[in-house]
């Protein structure tokens, strides 16, 4: 319920928000000096003990800036970052109520190209830096790793500027959807 009101309010806010219509047609592909920012709930979790569940569900944003045209304005390459929180609720053999949270935050290199007109694909590495915390009623502990992670993905865009994305690969969850926004 949480994330179809989440859902709602940022479709009202980039409404809202004065985003460019223009009524000449543009290239949809990723390219120098476009930024994107994406903002999406997760599909799945990486966590999948028994007796987990999901409090706050997989949520991420990330933003990227585009520093290099390629394929004659075909294709691109990106720099960006990413960010990602998920909260879970297990039991302890049945007594101990105790919470799991992942933030996961780090810089991503993309590299994209343009197959299908509207269809942003792309590839990519993030070198993330995932905060667990862990807490229970008598104590709490947190710990932290770095990794490297590649993710593949793909914004389809229904105007010039507005779209959906999903992705593929490590992060807070295995897949991400959500909404798209270039300027």
């Amino acid at each position: 319920m949480k994330t179809f009101l989440f859902s709602k309010v940022l479709v009202v806010f980039l409404v809202l928000s004065g985003f460019s219509w223009t009524a000449s047609a543009q290239n949809e592909a990723f390219n120098k000096g476009n930024t994107v920012i994406n903002v999406g709930v997760g599909l799945g979790s990486y966590i999948s003990h028994s007796g987990f569940s999901m409090t706050i569900p997989p949520i991420s944003a990330s933003l990227e800036y585009g520093v290099v045209d390629l394929f004659d304005g075909q294709g691109g390459i990106g720099v960006g970052g990413y960010a990602g929180y998920a909260l879970f609720k297990g039991k302890d053999k049945g007594v101990n109520d105790f919470n799991v949270g992942h933030f996961v935050i780090g810089p991503r290199g993309l590299f994209h190209y343009q197959f299908v007109d509207k269809l942003d694909t792309y590839a990519g590495v993030l070198l993330g830096y995932d905060i667990v915390s862990f807490s229970q009623k008598s104590a709490s502990v947190s710990g932290s790793r770095f990794y490297t992670a590649f993710f593949i993905g793909g914004r389809y865009y229904f105007t010039p500027n507005i779209g959906v994305f999903g992705e593929l690969g490590y992060g807070v969850s295995p897949l991400q959807i959500g909404i798209t926004y270039k300027f």
